[in-house]
């Protein structure tokens, strides 16, 4: 009778077991595995995209919906599985060197997936370059162009150089590649992935790019409110006045009172996907640090740097591309009183008679657009588990 019973659960198992493989074919990471991963892969491709940023109902050059400007190539399209083995490459130190430096290290989580530090720190403890740069929707930007120079035409170029920069992760290609090898949980996850264990560079940049792509902002408080109202100049239920105040200075035109910010930072990801990079008016002539130029040698370059999203600005302090503002009321206070004329200095930072804009803003309208831009806050990127540290 015993040997009856334990043939039909071995049958009844092996059943099961097939069953399980049909559904999926995801297997999980050994239990053993030093990595904290769940048993299914987090879901990073059915996100809830809002109407207002997959329909656009701003005017103006430069306006269009969000989803239009995606920049995932037909080569790389984002799966779970790849994300997962992105986030994995992004937070694993052993990529680096000396196994100090991760990806995250200078792209934290709570911080906007920016740096709280004016200049990152590399692995021998040198500062990088220039201030960290938020990875939030680096998908909806629809150049493609990535690094505050445009450097790196795609993602997939871009997420490779950090392993191979001199002072961030000090890795050759070749080296970062066998390190994944040596480390016995990556095989299942590049199979799960890719459906082989073989491991290479190429594959290590898709993953890691599916990964960043997936790190898109869609449930700040200006969202909530957003998704109420046909238009974004009304006035939204859940903003205070001064918040309401700052959103209608941010829309509202110069002619009509306002500030045209969403002309440079422009559809409702607050990207600016299609102009490109700009020159603000920082400096009056470029010196040490000559933007897009050095990258791509046109003279319009000069000074020119990336405009990131607004999504998630409140963590992401300091400002700039050399961190030189601290807070936002100083950011403000800059596109109010203090652009330079710079000879590469954006139009729409100029005024009527073609010098620096002064706008002449209150001290309680500073304080309502910083207000508004506190709103663009996503505490769902900055908390989900699926952006986490796995390790």
């Amino acid at each position: 009778m015993k040997t009856i019973q334990l043939f039909a659960f071995l049958i009844l198992s092996t059943s099961f077991i097939t069953s399980c493989s049909e559904e999926s074919d995801y297997t999980p990471i050994n239990a053993s595995s030093i990595l904290n991963l769940p048993e299914a892969p987090y879901n990073y491709t059915d996100i809830n995209i809002p109407n207002h940023l997959s329909n656009n109902v701003l005017m103006g050059m430069g306006q269009n919906a969000a989803i239009d400007n995606d920049n995932t190539p037909t080569t790389n399209p984002t799966t779970n599985e790849g994300a997962t083995l992105g986030r994995v490459l992004f937070y694993d130190k052993n990529l680096s060197t000396n196994g100090t430096i991760a990806c995250a290290s200078c792209h934290i989580q709570a911080e906007g997936f920016s740096d709280s530090r004016v200049l990152s720190i590399g692995f021998d403890i040198a500062s990088t370059r220039r201030h960290s740069m938020s990875l939030i929707n680096a998908r909806w930007y629809a150049r493609g162009r990535f690094f505050w120079d445009e450097r790196a035409a795609t993602l997939e170029e871009q997420v490779l150089e950090p392993f191979q920069d001199p002072v961030e992760m000090g890795m050759t290609l070749a080296e970062v590649v066998t390190n994944v090898q040596n480390q016995e949980f990556y095989p299942q996850l590049f199979t799960n992935a890719f459906g082989t264990e073989e491991i290479t560079s190429d594959k290590i940049s898709k993953a890691l790019s599916q990964f960043i792509r997936s790190i898109v902002s869609v449930s700040s408080k200006y969202d909530t409110g957003r998704a109420t109202v046909n238009i974004p100049n009304t006035n939204f239920a859940n903003f205070t006045p001064s918040e309401n105040n700052g959103k209608s200075l941010f829309f509202r035109p110069k002619a009509a009172g306002g500030l045209s910010c969403i002309g440079c930072h422009s559809t409702e990801a607050f990207i600016n996907p299609s102009a490109g990079a700009t020159n603000n008016g920082l400096d009056l002539v470029s010196t040490d640090d000559l933007g897009v130029f050095e990258a791509i040698a046109n003279p319009q370059f000069l000074g020119a740097f990336k405009v990131p999203s607004l999504k998630n600005i409140e963590l992401t302090a300091p400002y700039m591309h050399d961190g030189r503002f601290a807070t936002l009321q100083e950011v403000v206070e800059h596109y109010n009183s203090g652009v330079q004329d710079h000879p590469n200095l954006s139009n729409s930072l100029k005024d009527p008679n073609g010098m620096p804009q002064r706008l002449n803003l209150t001290d309680q309208q500073i304080t309502d657009v910083v207000n508004f831009l506190k709103t663009l806050t996503d505490t769902d990127i900055t908390a989900d588990p699926k952006f986490s540290d796995p390790f």
